[in-house]
């Protein structure tokens, strides 16, 4: 690297910003293969690029001899200076701005074309700053500057420059940072000068003579400006002489472009005469539409199908009001489901069907929005319409051959799957339109296909049907319908040759679960299908999700055949079928299944499923540590915790998920689930001594118990203290997450009752102490710890604050944790301290040694709070921390009346870029806020942006 590179480095912070220096760190940007270098350069000419000597530098850097990187940052330092600084330009300094720039763009006009494009953006912004006050006929004096003989630039040259220019100037406005009102103020002006626009465009685009890329350019500029909502009207001669475009294929991609953009713009369905007059032309382009297909022309034929799918999506209420164009608009429609049935497999051999699943959508809403006579008439016109769209969609949701298929990427069968997905999610929909007799005709059509023994039909057509049937099925109650039992009849005489039409079967066994729980007597025609399902691997997901779904809905007629679905699950678990996340599944299954029985068959069946994993543990248990062992026991451990999360015998199964649920008393003695966990509690025990390092056995350990805890809640009461007990000793040897996320939930469970709260207060008090230990180490290392830690907190101060009464408590201790939790880098551990402190100071009042400790240390949390909305957090936490400056108000006023003074009086606090008075104003507002939080949250982000320098900048808008 030569010595030119170097200056920048060493002088980073006070090297003056000279046309000299600019461009040493352009070369040193460009040409330094060290990325530190590179960074730095990039630094000092952000610097550069703002400071005030880039008014000199820049025009300096636009010299003809320089090379076109280095002209380009000038042209860009010039646009920054004008964008964002445009209040620091002196009005009298605007007309020479104005014509040094038009000079450099006709100087450019025949050179570099990134320079020029830069150029062109910075007189726009100039041209958007300056309007209309300053300058009342921008564009149009544009248009007269370039139009003017200029010899030493060419024609064409010039009409190019002036063809950037006008379409950077729509881009520039859409970016700008113009205020609000005078961004309105601005749109209306451009939108009027359009007729200065216009007129050149469509002479540029009809003239015989004009060469190809400017009539390109011309098309890219009447898409720019129809994005300034210019009323579509005063667009429609340019619209028809794009559609002229179209045939010339060197300009048929920008062409489409600008009329979909045109006839896209919210407001052009104000404009319904010219929306009328757009039929005709897009109906003009079908013969165009069915070459490119049948010469299998893909870009043509998207090209055009977005055309039409622009006006029906966007316009489809506003042509279907035009009652007397009903046939022009049905013919449009027709030329849309031409484009959904373009033939080819997608995404494969055609892209374009997709294109038009959404108008289907948007037309239906519409037609259903009218008043009852108008809908009557428009569903008598569509009904037949739709149902030959269902024709079509089924036929685009076939798969190919199988030969054909086997050659598919892995993409492309994720596309086709994604793209079923749609078809599927649009014929759901679209039986709102057609109702039963969908079911019907589904039905029928099956039911010929199957009977049919003239003509054996392809697999693809069979599943494909099957697949409108589980589409409707999935989300519509079915229930009612006459055609489901027959169904359930037809599906056992399905030859199932291939592993599509299988799990489509499967999907459609699961789909009808609900009605087979209302017709059970139907279960036996289905459940073997199903049975054998599970023992194809290729099958895995849809057979298991099938059967969990019966065991849910239909467990209690499922008694008959529950030994054979347990044995046969049993059996695909032991041979190792499926994969660990179905084999959970399978258990969840069969947990719905027991739920149902009696307990003595519940132990019996829990007795034979269990035993061969509990010997397995038994031997894995007395084997050293290895990581295949340790597999082997996460899995065991995982297949347990899952069959327990739905074994339910209190039959709240519904609300398994809410823990706020009171249980049924069972009559029938201990709980089944209880039975076996205690029989198993000294295995485990013996497994987690061995593992007792490792935290995912631990996590998996603490699982069974968590889900046992939250399905079986007051059942789970005798196994309380040897749990607490275990947990007190675990966390005693090693804290893990898993075990205080365990101890949160008993406490949320059996806290605030007498009888268990001893060994929970015991339990409590070990995990605080050694975490208050973990926390004197250094806790940085531990944000998961402290994470569950402070959330544990705020459950015992929800539902048990007597927790926080022990004498053994060290509470000061614990608020000093919570406030150095405050400042740790991960946001979920700051957001659960912030839930720690919400809790906490309601309680000051109730709990003595709480308000002690408020009162004492009080201070010191307001000012872990203002530093972090200073800017040493994250932006995203502002409305946590302003939740703790409410409860500060609320619960502890007049001590922060005091504290927030003292602490704001400390010099740079929380940041060095608010001043004394914008601190005071954010005190006051604080202090007399203490009803609405919403306003305090607003105060806060405020606030914190004054004090990160964000305040009023573009970082702001998504906040």
């Amino acid at each position: 690297m030569d010595r030119r590179g170097e200056a920048p480095l060493q002088l980073q912070q006070n090297l003056d910003f000279t046309v000299e220096n600019v461009e040493k760190a352009l070369h040193q940007l460009y040409y330094d293969p060290n990325i530190e270098n590179k960074n730095l350069a990039q630094k000092w000419l952000m610097q550069a690029q703002v400071s005030p000597q880039a008014w000199h530098f820049s025009w300096l850097l636009l010299e003809m001899d320089k090379v076109p990187e280095i002209q380009y940052f000038g042209a860009s330092a010039l646009h920054i200076k004008i964008s964002r600084y445009w209040n620091d330009i002196p009005t009298d300094q605007y007309e020479s701005l104005k014509s040094q720039l038009f000079s450099h763009i006709t100087r450019f006009a025949s050179g570099s074309k990134i320079v020029l494009t830069r150029l062109c953006v910075a007189l726009a912004s100039l041209a958007l700053n300056m309007m209309p006050e300053a300058w009342p006929c921008a564009v149009a004096d544009m248009v007269r500057m370039f139009q003017a003989e200029d010899s030493n630039v060419d024609g064409r040259a010039r009409c190019l420059a002036l063809l950037e220019l006008l379409t950077v100037l729509p881009e520039e406005f859409q970016t700008s940072r113009l205020p609000q009102y005078r961004k309105g103020q601005v749109r209306s002006v451009l939108a009027q000068e359009c007729s200065s626009v216009f007129p050149l465009l469509e002479q540029l685009l009809q003239q015989q003579d004009s060469p190809s890329f400017i009539k390109q350019k011309v098309l890219k500029c009447f898409s720019s400006w129809v994005q300034l909502e210019i009323p579509l009207m005063e667009c429609e001669s340019l619209i028809q002489a794009a559609f002229t475009s179209l045939h010339d294929p060197e300009l048929f991609d920008t062409a489409v472009e600008a009329i979909v953009n045109a006839i896209s713009q919210p407001d052009a369905q104000r404009y319904v005469n010219t929306l009328l007059k757009l039929i005709p032309p897009v109906l003009g382009l079908q013969e165009q539409l069915r070459q490119a297909v049948q010469s299998r022309d893909m870009e043509t034929s998207h090209g055009i199908c977005r055309i039409a799918v622009a006006l029906g999506e966007n316009h489809s209420r506003a042509l279907l009001d035009q009652v007397d164009h009903w046939q022009s608009f049905l013919a449009l429609v027709n030329m849309i489901m031409f484009c959904t049935g373009i033939p080819g497999h997608y995404p494969v051999n055609e892209t374009t069907s997709s294109l038009t699943l959404t108008f289907w959508y948007t037309l239906q809403d519409d037609i259903l929005s009218f008043d009852p006579e108008k809908q009557a008439m428009y569903q008598q016109v569509y009904r037949p319409v739709y149902f030959q769209l269902v024709d079509v969609l089924l036929h685009k949701a076939q798969f190919p051959s199988d030969e054909e298929y086997s050659c598919w990427s892995s993409d492309e069968k994720e596309q086709f799957r994604i793209y079923r997905v749609d078809i599927s999610d649009t014929l759901m929909y679209v039986y709102e339109m057609l109702g039963a007799e969908l079911l019907s005709s589904l039905y029928d059509k099956l039911g010929r296909l199957l009977t049919n023994t003239e003509q054996p039909s392809s697999w693809q057509h069979t599943e494909a049907l099957l697949y409108g049937f589980q589409s409707i099925a999935e989300t519509i109650d079915v229930n009612y319908s006459d055609v489901v039992p027959g169904l359930i009849g037809l599906i056992p005489h399905i030859s199932i040759s291939n592993v599509q039409l299988a799990d489509t079967v499967m999907f459609t066994i699961g789909a009808l679960s609900e009605w087979l729980a209302d017709h059970p007597v139907m279960i036996n025609n289905v459940l073997p299908l199903v049975l054998q399902a599970l023992g194809n691997p290729e099958l895995s997901i849809s057979s298991v999700s099938t059967l969990k779904k019966i065991c849910r809905e239909c467990k209690y007629d499922l008694p008959p055949y529950a030994a054979n679905i347990v044995a046969v699950s049993q059996d695909v678990l032991m041979k190792q079928i499926h994969k660990t996340s179905q084999c959970m599944w399978l258990m969840q299954a069969l947990g719905f299944l027991l739920s149902a029985l009696q307990v003595e068959e519940i132990l019996k069946n829990l007795h034979s499923l269990i035993t061969p994993y509990i010997q397995q543990l038994e031997k894995l248990a007395d084997e050293t540590p290895n990581p295949s062992n340790k597999l082997a026991i996460i899995h065991i451990l995982g297949l347990l915790s899952n069959l327990f999360t739905t074994l339910d015998i209190s039959h709240h199964d519904d609300d398994h998920e809410s823990t706020e649920v009171k249980k049924l008393p069972v009559p029938q003695g201990p709980n089944p689930v209880v039975v076996v966990l205690q029989q198993v509690f000294q295995l485990i025990q013996k497994v987690l001594s061995k593992w007792l390092n490792d935290a995912q056995v631990v996590e998996s350990v603490c699982s069974i118990f968590e889900k046992s805890v939250k399905t079986l809640l007051d059942d789970f009461a005798p196994m309380v203290p040897q749990l607490c007990e275990m947990l007190g000793q675990m966390y005693s040897t090693i804290p893990q997450a898993s075990a205080i996320d365990l101890t949160r939930q008993l406490v949320h469970i059996f806290a605030h009752e007498p009888a268990h709260f001893p060994p929970i207060k015991a339990l409590f008090l070990v995990i605080t102490s050694v975490t208050l230990t973990l926390f004197q180490q250094g806790p940085r290392d531990h944000p998961d710890i402290v994470d569950s830690f402070m959330q544990l907190l705020a459950q015992a101060l929800k539902r048990k604050p007597d927790l926080f009464l022990c004498s053994s408590l060290d509470v000061k201790a614990v608020f000093h944790c919570g406030v150095i939790s405050l400042k740790f880098p991960e946001a979920p551990t700051v957001k659960a301290a912030c839930g720690f402190f919400t809790e906490l100071l309601p309680r000051c009042g109730e709990i003595p040694p709480v308000g002690q400790v408020v009162h004492e240390n009080g201070k010191m949390l307001l000012q872990a709070v203002l530093e972090g909305v200073g800017g040493q957090a994250s932006r995203n936490l502002m409305d946590h921390f302003a939740e703790i400056l409410f409860a500060l108000n609320k619960h502890c006023f007049s001590y922060l009346s005091v504290w927030i003074k003292e602490v704001m009086q400390q010099d740079g606090f929380p940041s060095a870029r608010v001043s004394p008075e914008q601190k005071e104003i954010f005190s006051q507002q604080i202090l007399r806020e203490r009803v609405n939080k919403r306003r305090v949250k607003e105060m806060v982000k405020e606030f914190t942006l004054l004090c990160r320098g964000l305040h009023g900048t573009e970082y702001t808008a998504d906040y």
